[in-house]
């Protein structure tokens, strides 16, 4: 996840930061428990695994977007399966600005 400005990840050590950010925002808006950002797994779908749901999604994309000041349209949702695909999404949305 190369990014060179702002919010984004600039090294593999900022991309880890950029992700542990969206899983605590995740963790917080959906009141996981017994979670932490750090030993959450990136990787994980998040509806077919965690079990989240489209107002769930739309609950975590509302502080997304205001956090990193991008616009996510809602038929863009399914392609946010995991919270490294968020963080990618997110980057890819930032350089193209």
């Amino acid at each position: 996840m190369a990014a060179t400005q702002g919010n984004e990840p600039v090294s593999e050590k900022d991309a880890i930061a950029f992700e542990r950010r969206i899983a605590e925002i995740l963790i917080q808006r959906l009141k996981l428990e017994n979670v932490a950002p750090e030993t959450f797994d990136v990787t994980m779908n998040l509806v077919e695994e965690l079990g989240i749901d489209s107002m769930d999604m739309a609950t975590v994309v509302l502080v997304l977007q205001d956090e990193y000041k991008v616009k996510i349209d809602e038929d863009q949702y399914p392609q946010l399966t995991s919270v490294r695909a968020i963080a990618k999404y997110i980057s890819n949305l930032r350089a193209a600005a």
